[in-house]
């Protein structure tokens, strides 16, 4: 009896959704608060994120930890015990950060191996500049009615604007997350010698991000001149929706703050598009009939030969 008890009672455990303890995953949910995931010197640790991540380790537990990421995995491995140390996960489309608080002590004995981590959103996501407004939700026959676009409390090209300029300048782990942001390739060698043609500096296209129809382009300048210059939206040639400079002056050339990166906003298209076009040089003569462009030029001749 007891040979036919114990296989029916296994069974009748996996139909009620019971697993054995070394296939269990250890659910953490991320509401903006740093996840403890301890480790065991000699063992390794699957963390579940399901998403592209850019993984930052203090320089000082670079040695006694092997960092590995792959298919919305990473793989933490430490060789010797480490302190407890703040590693940074950062979504690569979004910029989302998400912080893990870790710490490997020596195995114990009779200590079983941890259970791989999965990690996923809190329920109640906390309001960020930004992000669409949403009214206090309740439970009626309204919410089944389709609404029209959700407004954003802050202004798009704020919003890019600000995620441009926290992703130059700010360090990793002061960068917003901004759900919707993305990368956007930029046009390799793009001329910009129409955008500020009045003033002697030179621009090169860094990085642009898009949300949603707007697009905002980081362009670097340099001042190749040697007097101080003073940077005025006003002076920028193109089709822009809205234009920021990192600082308002440029510094002659060569001093430590001759340059300085300009945000430029577009709507429906890149940069690429908002330039003017370069114009070429004209040639009076074009437009002229062709017995009158002939007794020009003969007339030229003529004088050249006196």
């Amino acid at each position: 009896m007891k040979r036919c008890f114990l296989p029916a009672l296994a069974g009748v455990l996996l139909c009620l959704g019971f697993v054995p303890a070394g296939h269990a995953i250890e659910i953490l949910r991320w509401e903006r608060l740093p996840l403890a995931v301890p480790l065991v010197v000699g063992q390794e640790r699957v963390v579940f994120i399901d998403r592209n991540v850019r993984i930052g380790v203090p320089a000082g537990v670079g040695e006694q930890l092997r960092v590995q990421s792959a298919g919305g995995a990473i793989y933490l491995r430490a060789s010797a015990p480490i302190p407890p140390t703040r590693l940074q996960l950062q979504d690569v489309e979004s910029g989302a950060l998400i912080l893990l608080d870790i710490a490997a002590e020596p195995a114990k004995a009779g200590q079983p191996a941890l259970e791989p981590v999965r990690i996923v959103e809190g329920d109640v996501p906390a309001t960020r500049y930004g992000e669409p407004a949403s009214p206090s939700a309740t439970v009626d026959d309204d919410a089944q009615r389709p609404t029209p676009a959700a407004r954003r409390a802050t202004p798009v090209a704020v919003v890019l604007t600000r995620y441009a300029a926290q992703n130059l300048y700010a360090p990793l782990r002061t960068v917003e997350p901004m759900a919707g942001i993305g990368r956007v390739n930029l046009r390799r060698n793009l001329a910009l010698d129409t955008l500020l043609p009045t003033l002697p500096v030179r621009a090169q296209a860094l990085a642009a991000w898009r949300l949603e129809d707007q697009w905002v382009t980081a362009v670097k300048l340099t001042n190749t001149s040697g007097r101080w210059l003073d940077l005025d939206p006003r002076a920028l040639q193109g089709d822009f929706l809205a234009a920021t400079f990192q600082h308002p002056t440029l510094a002659p050339a060569g001093r430590a703050a001759d340059t300085t990166v300009v945000y430029l906003v577009t709507r429906g298209h890149g940069l690429a598009e908002s330039l003017l076009p370069k114009v070429a040089p004209i040639d009076a003569t074009v437009n002229l009939p062709p017995a009158a462009a002939a007794g020009q030029a003969e007339g030229g001749g003529a004088r050249d030969e006196k």
